[in-house]
């Protein structure tokens, strides 16, 4: 998992409330558990006019001129500003994974699904809740400023705006913790694998009927 500590990135405004895990990555591409290749179907029904397949090519769609990723002025947008309950719906842990892949680093909105909200901090993202009137300004500041940027500072808890306006945002020690240093479940097991090791090759010498295997 990626590290994140401080991250600068252009905003991409998803104006609408209630956004679900269908519209974020449609059923039908949740057939692989490859947890790879899901950005380019990311807002899929949204972002294009066609319906959309696992396996086509993107290039080969017809893209909505209207949705918001769609637009030049958006392209390479690494912040994801929303509206409340963002990540409503099923608990599909694609979502997040589409998010990441696009190339999103951080989401804002003044709330978000319970298990969306935890699936994102175990796969890199950082969903930061900031009041509804704290959005609204942001909104509104997207829209008047192309090209609007946003900094993202973990390690203080901060927002740093254009102007150098900083809005502080609260997050769970431990998420911070596993955020700045890069480990989901697996990299916070594997920072005891020398005492794993150490315990199994203990109950090998000690219990080795243990080891061997049933005949099928």
């Amino acid at each position: 998992m990626n590290k994140f500590t401080v991250h600068k990135g252009l905003v991409a405004p998803m104006d609408r409330e209630n956004v679900d895990t269908d519209a974020i990555i449609p059923k039908q591409f949740l057939k692989s558990i490859r947890k790879t290749g899901f950005g380019e179907n990311l807002f899929d029904e949204w972002r294009y006019l066609d319906k959309g397949e696992p396996g086509q090519d993107p290039a080969s769609r017809k893209a909505n001129p209207d949705f918001v990723l769609n637009q030049p002025r958006y392209a390479g947008a690494s912040v994801l500003l929303a509206r409340k309950n963002f990540g409503c719906g099923s608990s599909r842990e694609h979502a997040p994974w589409a998010i990441d892949q696009y190339g999103f680093r951080a989401l804002i909105a003044p709330s978000y699904a319970d298990i969306f909200f935890n699936n994102c901090f175990k796969n890199g993202l950082l969903p930061i809740q900031l009041s509804e009137a704290q959005v609204a300004q942001l909104f509104d500041e997207v829209a008047a400023f192309p090209g609007y940027q946003l900094t993202i500072d973990l390690e203080r808890q901060v927002i740093v705006k254009p102007q150098g306006e900083e809005l502080p945002f609260e997050v769970q020690a431990f998420r911070k913790f596993c955020l700045i240093n890069g480990l989901d479940d697996i990299g916070l097991t594997l920072r005891y694998k020398d005492k794993i090791a150490a315990f199994e090759a203990e109950r090998l010498a000690t219990k080795p009927w243990l080891h061997h295997t049933m005949p099928v």
